[in-house]
């Protein structure tokens, strides 16, 4: 059985592209495939007209590529501030000597690093109060917040944000709705998300993909994805466009 299967859409620079579809429709390896993590075994991952395909994770971090996880995949028994700063390693310029030594252009990019992250992301993301604190003190809400740091850290163009609410309380959903907004239009970051909750998509998402079994159904505004009857169908197991729009009502209102 394939994960994905003949999956194509393009991402508009400078949008927000949400990525949905049932449990088990493909999204996260969806993900892993343009992240890097899995190579397809057929097909091509294309970034600014370039074939990446081959190209292996850590590189198309630093082409521009940056994402979360759907399981929070931060170092518990580090700081904060520490989790942030290794999303900017593979941007930084040191050798091994410079950085065993911390001496000359380890110590400055050191330096620029801390101040840019200081003064730009945790301030971003108004977490000051706790960037000294170990990740294993945070609850789930701010870990996930944590977790977008370290991926606006690794200066992304594109911010893949793999289910950033998933497990939120309404504030902490408003939050991270209010920062995903903000990243894209004060910073000019593209983001593609995987999100389950439907709300916070249509309000959200200029460009709306919806995979189930591994396939494309519906693409296109998050209106007319969401009257799209074999959306419907995928969600329901019916064509009652009603039962939909009252959930996405539902959903919509809870957030």
């Amino acid at each position: 059985m394939k994960a994905l299967s003949g999956v194509s859409f393009d991402v508009a620079p400078g949008s927000i592209t949400a990525v949905i579809g049932p449990n088990g429709a493909g999204k996260t390896s969806l993900f892993n495939t343009i992240s890097g993590f899995y190579r397809p075994t057929s097909g091509s991952v294309r970034y600014q007209g370039q074939d990446i395909t081959r190209i292996p994770a850590p590189r198309r971090a630093k082409m521009g590529l940056g994402r979360s996880f759907q399981n929070i995949a931060l170092f518990r028994g580090m700081t904060v501030l520490d989790n942030i700063k290794l999303g900017r390693h593979a941007h930084l310029k040191s050798n091994v000597l410079d950085a065993l030594f911390y001496i000359g252009r380890a110590r400055r990019e050191e330096a620029e690093l801390r101040a840019d992250i200081e003064e730009r992301i945790i301030d971003f993301l108004e977490i000051d109060h706790i960037r000294h604190a170990p990740v294993s003190a945070l609850s789930y809400g701010l870990q996930k917040r944590v977790e977008m740091a370290r991926a606006l850290a690794m200066q992304p163009e594109i911010l893949m944000l793999d289910e950033p609410v998933a497990g939120m309380n309404r504030e902490e959903t408003e939050d991270m709705a209010r920062f995903i907004l903000d990243v894209r239009a004060e910073w000019g970051v593209t983001v593609l998300m995987v999100e389950h909750d439907m709300g916070m998509v249509m309000d959200l998402s200029d460009h709306v993909v919806v995979l189930n079994f591994g396939q494309v159904i519906a693409q296109g505004a998050p209106a007319t994805v969401q009257a799209d009857p074999e959306v419907i169908r995928a969600y329901l197991g019916s064509g009652d466009v009603g039962d939909l729009r009252r959930k996405l009502h539902a959903t919509a209102g809870a957030v």
